[in-house]
């Protein structure tokens, strides 16, 4: 029976409890939502958007990064009839301004870091709002009675324009896509048990329909678990796949191509390109499980779940669509606009045509009008726009939805992409050049990483201009031979008479990674000018300065060969970004001796393998190990604390009432400092307790030097497997590699394990704390956990004068109180104040 509105999805009885809906990042930190605490968290969204006014029809802005958080604000909005006015996290400022002054909007819900100008709307900040201690009011949300034709999204997709141009979609638009899935699934249900939950990895915005589709509506209809990702670094959201056992990843292409970039130089590392190469060209037409077996360790790399990759937001390249197939996985296509809901045609899990986009979905009408563009009528196809306050109509008089996007269809109904109507380039023949299939082209040669084909303007015509990213060891007369050799396999009417390189790392693109046709066109234009030759002109260099100018607060070197002016923390943020924007993996090793704006476009043009490798093992924390590292301290370590005389512990009434984990930074004198750390705290939290250890030398006792003798690597090893056993140690690098550390220490956290972490990061040489290193902010801010001060006195005189013995008392340990960390401050700045907090433990101690 068909549903009246989309809130009959999501009532409390939809799903059972306990099952996880949505995973998420939060700094280091990995937070789950089960479908009851999504729709407590909803209902009370809803029920403060009450407090505040909001009531049916108003409008409120969402402008923040996935979460569970954007979702339940989207749904609260949704039990309370507000139009939800979606914002991409990656909008510029300016025209998320003039979104919210052209839609009225009466509240602005914001992620960390966003602020509007002179908005008379109120604001809420969406983190702080659902970490918040208070419950709130938890009881249903009386929803006011909504129809399908009642809004429920309007969604500026019009950014480069000077007035923002709304897509108004109803409960009906959504419905129309969602249902027929619904019903489709059912067919299949009896086999999803067997992979149950599915599990689904959006790499796509929330802000875009595709990513509502992908993220909220068919995952409640499945029954499945959403994973939201912070970033598109390739090697994370691998390791994302397989720790979070995901089924179906949704992506854009360009991460797709980043991902199968990543595989060719992983094997190329390894020496096994040929092999590869070899299985690639026999495995074609192959059964699906000779194809499994043939790459099965590619499948072990992203784990034994993962099945299908559902692709949207841009044209998937047919060699990279094929790639992904050959390796065995199902490759899902879909076509739509914002105007109809996302979805024109989807391609059937089980019956996906090579090259298409799929078939238009049930209950939809499309056809192609006489030059080729498709038109699409159906219940899914938004009525109106949103300009200027004023409502203008999206389909024609009949109904029609005119795309813009040409297309061709087969006998059986499949539907193929041919590119933006505005994009094909027409001769002076009058013959239609279409940019897709000359970029085919281009992609078939070895050293093209990317491309783009534009027209240019040349005497009221237009010529083909092919727009190069080359991988870095091309040269520029290869671009010759490049567009050379695509011409041979061209009609003449299509080739390409123009080409440039494009110099930066990168394209300029949109949040789902189209490249930005308009300027990259520009770029040509002032590159060529008015040649008619081709030439190796270059565009001009952007995106590497925008993120330079931002992270460095302005301090730009004066040209490229000049050092960067890049303190250790922007030197993090630089990392983190220049692999979310480019979506490479970078070596840590290799970034940090990239000190010009020249050697970071070298190290992103052609990024290396892989960055340090440390080891971050779990046995250590499983409990027979637990047992016999409580065995050990019992027997061995205490005795051995009365013989060098028992110390002395204040505060530990201090920690009473922790309960949950939490960060323990104390100052480092000996090597026998975690035993005594140990030895002060509670036994509840004793037991829970890994240590952060000098990464360098923990990797060289794991692997040790092969110049060493055998014994002495066998010494080696057998330490640092007892210093794992026994003290539940893992690497804190100080070099390369903190990143994994950070990002480990998270999951230690969530797994209930308190961190004893030495932010100096090595001894002390005089007895004084010496300054705490700024990533020990970083990681107090990302872990967003309490922080409990410890110091050790009394250590250092005895190590001084080369004593093992000490006078009961003379050793002293003292805890302090936890320090809430305020994640709005610079992490130099907690850091510093991290310090005086053990500091005065010594002070207070000394009274």
């Amino acid at each position: 029976m068909p549903r009246a509105s989309l809130l009959e999805y999501f009532q409390r009885d939809s799903r059972p409890s306990d099952e996880i809906a949505v995973v998420w990042r939060s700094g280091y930190r990995t937070i789950r939502w089960s479908y009851e605490e999504l729709l407590r968290a909803a209902t009370r969204f809803a029920w403060e958007l009450s407090a505040r006014g909001i009531r049916k029809g108003d409008r409120v802005l969402l402008w923040a990064e996935n979460s569970g958080g954007w979702v339940a604000a989207f749904l609260g909005c949704m039990f309370s009839g507000a139009v939800c006015v979606p914002m991409d996290f990656a909008a510029e400022k300016g025209f998320a301004e003039r979104v919210a002054a052209l839609a009225g909007i009466r509240l602005s819900v914001l992620g960390k870091g966003l602020a509007l100008s002179g908005s008379a709307s109120q604001t809420l900040q969406i983190e702080d709002f659902f970490e918040s201690e208070k419950n709130g009011r938890q009881e249903i949300f009386p929803s006011p009675s909504i129809a399908g034709s009642d809004a429920l999204q309007i969604v500026f997709t019009s950014g480069t324009t000077a007035e923002p141009r709304g897509v108004v979609l109803t409960h009906s638009n959504i419905l129309a896509n969602i249902q027929p899935i619904e019903q489709e699934f059912k067919r299949y249900r009896r086999y999803e048990r067997f992979f149950h939950p599915l599990k689904i990895l959006n790499l796509l915005p929330l802000s875009h329909v595709f990513g509502q589709l992908l993220g909220i509506f068919i995952p409640q209809i499945l029954g499945a678990t959403v994973v939201f990702l912070d970033t598109l670094n390739p090697s994370e959201v691998v390791r994302a796949v397989k720790s979070q056992r995901v089924s179906v990843l949704v992506t854009v292409p360009r991460l797709l191509e980043s991902l199968q970039d990543q595989i060719e130089r992983d094997v190329t590392a390894h020496g096994r390109l040929e092999k590869f190469q070899r299985d690639f060209r026999a495995s074609h037409g192959e059964h699906f499980f000779k194809r499994w077996w043939r790459f099965r360790a590619i499948r072990r790399r992203f784990g034994w779940k993962f099945l299908a990759i559902v692709c949207g937001g841009a044209t998937l390249p047919s060699a990279v669509e094929e790639f992904w197939k050959r390796l065995g996985y199902a490759v899902i296509q879909g076509y739509g606009l914002t105007e109809t809901t996302a979805l024109v045609t989807l391609n059937h899990p089980f019956r996906v045509g090579s090259g298409s986009i799929g078939k238009a979905m049930p209950g939809l009408e499309m056809k192609l009008s006489e030059d080729g563009e498709i038109l699409v009528r159906g219940p899914n196809i938004a009525q109106s726009y949103w300009q200027r306050g004023d409502v203008v109509s999206v389909p024609d008089a009949d109904g029609w939805f005119h795309t813009g996007d040409l297309g061709e269809r087969d006998e059986a109904g499949n539907l193929y992409f041919k590119g933006r109507r505005k994009n094909v380039i027409v001769t002076p023949e009058g013959l239609n050049v279409y940019p897709q299939d000359l970029e085919a082209e281009l992609r078939k040669e070895p050293y093209v990483r990317d491309c783009v084909v534009i027209g240019l303007e040349r005497g009221g015509n237009a010529q083909p201009c092919a727009v190069l990213l080359l991988k870095d060891s091309a040269n520029k007369s290869d671009a010759d031979a490049i567009v050379q050799r695509a011409n041979e396999r061209l009609a003449p009417f299509q080739r390409m008479q123009h080409w440039l390189i494009w110099p930066d790392a990168d394209f300029p693109r949109t949040p789902t990674q189209k490249p930005m046709l308009g300027r990259i066109r520009e770029a040509a234009e002032v590159a060529l000018g008015s040649q008619r030759s081709a030439s190796p002109q270059a565009a001009p260099s952007g995106s590497l300065g925008e993120l330079l100018k931002g992270i460095s607060r302005g301090r730009l070197p004066s040209n490229e060969s000049a050092p960067l002016q890049l303190s250790s923390i922007d030197r993090v943020e630089l990392l983190s970004a220049l692999e979310d924007r480019y979506q490479v993996d970078l070596s840590e090793t290799e970034f940090s001796s990239a000190n010009t704006v020249e050697a970071l476009e070298k190290l992103i043009a052609e990024p290396s393998r892989g960055g340090a490798s440390f080891h971050y093992p779990r046995w250590p924390q499983s409990w027979p190990v637990r047992l016999l590292r409580a065995a050990v301290f019992t027997v061995l370590a205490r005795p051995a604390l009365l013989i060098l005389g028992w110390p002395h512990v204040t505060g530990r009434e201090n920690l009473s009432n922790v309960k949950g984990p939490m960060l323990v930074i104390s100052n480092h004198v000996t090597f026998f400092d975690p035993v005594l750390i140990l030895h002060a705290l509670p036994a509840r939290l004793r037991r829970r307790l890994a240590v952060a250890m000098d990464g360098e030398r923990l990797e060289s006792m794991r692997n040790p030097s092969p110049d060493l003798q055998f014994f002495s690597r066998l010494i080696n090893r057998a330490q640092y497997f007892l210093a794992a056993a026994l003290f539940n140690v893992f690497p804190l690098p100080r070099q390369a590699g903190f990143r994994k550390s950070f990002a480990f220490t998270g999951d230690l956290i969530d797994r209930g394990w308190s961190v004893l972490i030495f932010p100096e990061g090595e001894l002390t040489r005089d007895g004084q704390i010496a300054p705490f290193r700024a990533g020990i902010g970083l990681l107090a801010t990302g872990l967003r956990t309490p922080a409990v001060p410890a110091r050790l006195d009394g250590l250092f005189a005895l190590k001084q004068a080369g004593k093992r013995h000490a006078a009961p008392g003379q050793i002293k340990i003292s805890l302090g109180p936890p320090i809430a960390i305020d994640a709005t401050r610079a992490a130099e700045e907690i850091a510093r104040d991290l310090q005086q907090h053990v500091a005065a433990l010594g002070e207070n101690a000394g009274k």
